[in-house]
């Protein structure tokens, strides 16, 4: 996570010039934040509420959406400086950014649309009964199967350069019968490793084999086993091009 990151230009003027209120919106202003900076048309409901995010099924001109809206902290005002966040404004760039680039990888998430601010809009995933089960509440008809396809959406979305720093059964979705992985706010970049090439894989690692272990004692209910070494040992030796980790 960057050390100094900051909310968009606009946030801050509004910081500066004393024209914004940190209380936290309830419901209505949400909904009327969500309609006047163009990411939906229309909003029927919350679908779950978060630690440090609330998403909301809406629709753009009937095609449904998923908006995700991260809470606002002040955490420091020094000197005029665009106010520093642990959260809001950058957990929701950064969940948008890593979203497209593992969408245009090829992993399975939710298609990214749109983010303003603290906001962002992406796919739905649900139907006429209600959002998509996260892996931990579902009962696979076929765990064979299911296990197969989240593994393969592990190692899609590592090739694709992305690393879910909390990869578990309760951040993936089963639709249609196949896993949707959500929540990459914190996720680690791996396809440019910047200035700490070692600092950053041996994050990446961490989390991979971590999330990895959350799944296999999941996949245990039911039976199932699978070596997560054959998922992480290819990925990282793909990571590390220039062998900072030998």
């Amino acid at each position: 996570m960057p050390n100094d990151p900051y909310l968009d230009a606009s946030v801050a003027w509004r910081i500066r010039t004393g024209n914004i209120d940190f209380h936290e919106s309830g419901y209505r202003q949400t909904v009327q934040s969500i309609l006047e900076n163009g990411l939906a048309t229309g909003v029927d409901g919350m679908i779950s509420s978060g630690k440090e995010a609330d998403v909301y099924l809406a629709n753009y001109k009937g095609a449904p959406l998923a908006v995700k809206v991260y809470r606002l902290y002040q955490t420091s005002h020094r000197g005029g400086r665009p106010i520093k966040l642990n959260s809001a404004g950058w957990m929701a760039a950064h969940e948008h950014d890593m979203l497209l680039q593992a969408w245009k990888g090829g992993a399975p998430v939710p298609t990214p649309a749109a983010r303003v601010e603290n906001m962002l809009s992406m796919r739905y995933l649900g139907g006429g009964g209600g959002p998509a089960p996260r892996l931990q509440d579902y009962r696979p008809p076929d765990p064979a199967r299911l296990m197969e396809r989240v593994l393969q959406g592990v190692t899609a979305l590592g090739r694709a350069g992305v690393v879910h720093t909390d990869l578990s059964p309760y951040n993936i979705l089963v639709a249609e019968g196949d896993p949707w992985f959500i929540d990459l706010s914190e996720a680690i970049r791996v396809d440019r490793t910047g200035d700490s090439p070692y600092t950053r894989l041996t994050e990446a690692e961490r989390a991979l084999r971590a999330g990895l272990g959350a799944l296999e004692r999941y996949f245990r209910r039911f039976g199932l086993e699978f070596d997560p070494e054959t998922i992480a040992a290819p990925l990282m030796r793909e990571w590390d091009r220039f062998g900072v980790m030998r």
